[in-house]
């Protein structure tokens, strides 16, 4: 099964000329979920190249304003085309609230919003995959999001099957499935006969805005892809302390206790070049990438090769990727 993390916004705070605020997309086979849905979501989405999907859930990291000033206009642009699926939006304690106080902006919708907060736990389980949420240390109440694929079968032994007498067909899925299956003969076949040690699968974790802290490290553990907030570099380690942030060394060395296989820097200050961050990480974590906006990473399972990234507007050639802005504005 497919999966991809594409990172629609990924500036700290207010856009530049080349970023969009918080907003990332994953998608799994066919099922799309976003993860914070900063200003200018739905026009992020358009300039992909993906388009104005219909999305199965949102999930808020946290309540401040970069994180869903883009959800009033993309709501709207779904009533505007009468979607009628419900959407399910999740998040910390207070996101009742803040629908409720956006909802005179948002009008009245085609569908129902399914509103779920949390503060730990499963949010919500589909196709042998789950999401869950973990708290974080931010200045408000805040989670980070982990989605967690199921361990997969081994690999199925064909040859040892109809050894054992099983005919191809309908009994072969079975066993697959880690059924228990009956041969034509009256033999009884378990899937520990056929099968292969189990496979790892794969797993995300988006830490949202935070300091470095043990929940993320427990949550990322083993994690194919971390995607943790660099606000601020560690000359600015004081700021970042103060305002509840990482610098990207902080999230390089949580990366590399945790063991991931990949780390992306996310949540960029428009004070921090994007090439220092990436040198300042790499230095204690090696496997690490600073994406810009419209970038994809696809996550094969691990036996299929390592994370490829790619630029998805250079592929399509839609438009030049823009510059990093230059101006300087204050963090949260």
């Amino acid at each position: 099964m497919d999966l991809f993390v594409t990172f629609l916004g990924t500036a700290a705070s207010v856009p530049t000329a080349g970023r969009s605020t918080s907003a990332t997309l994953i998608s799994r086979g066919g099922v799309r979920w976003l993860v914070d849905c900063g200003e200018g979501a739905q026009r992020q989405l358009l300039r992909s190249g993906i388009g104005l999907i219909d999305l199965d859930a949102i999930f808020l990291t946290h309540l401040h304003a970069d994180h869903y000033l883009g959800l009033p206009g993309l709501l709207k642009s779904y009533t505007l085309r009468e979607r009628e699926a419900p959407l399910g939006v999740f998040g910390p304690p207070g996101l009742e609230q803040l629908l409720r106080t956006l909802r005179p902006l948002i009008g009245r919708l085609s569908f129902d919003l399914e509103i779920a907060e949390a503060s730990a736990g499963l949010l919500l389980e589909e196709s042998g995959s789950r999401v869950e949420a973990f708290p974080t240390a931010h200045s408000i109440p805040s989670i980070g999001i982990a989605l967690v694929e199921a361990t997969r079968p081994g690999e199925f032994d064909v040859d040892a099957a109809c050894g054992l007498g099983v005919p191809e067909g309908p009994l072969f899925g079975r066993l697959q499935r880690g059924e228990m299956v009956t041969t034509p003969a009256g033999d009884t076949v378990a899937p520990a006969q056929v099968l292969g040690p189990a496979r790892p699968s794969r797993s995300v974790v988006l830490s949202g805005d935070t300091l470095p802290c043990e929940m993320t490290a427990n949550a990322a553990r083993g994690a194919t892809l971390l995607v943790h907030e660099a606000t601020f570099l560690d000359e600015d380690r004081e700021r970042a302390a103060e305002t509840q942030h990482s610098t990207a060394g902080q999230a390089a060395e949580l990366a590399a206790e945790a063991g991931v296989g990949l780390l992306a820097l996310t949540h960029l200050s428009s004070r921090v070049s994007p090439r220092d961050a990436e040198q300042e990480a790499a230095a204690r974590f090696s496997a690490v990438v600073v994406p810009r906006d419209f970038e994809q990473l696809e996550l094969p399972y691990p036996e299929r090769g390592e994370p490829i990234l790619t630029d998805l507007r250079a592929r399509s050639r839609r438009e030049p990727v823009p510059p990093e802005g230059a101006a300087t504005v204050p963090d949260e």
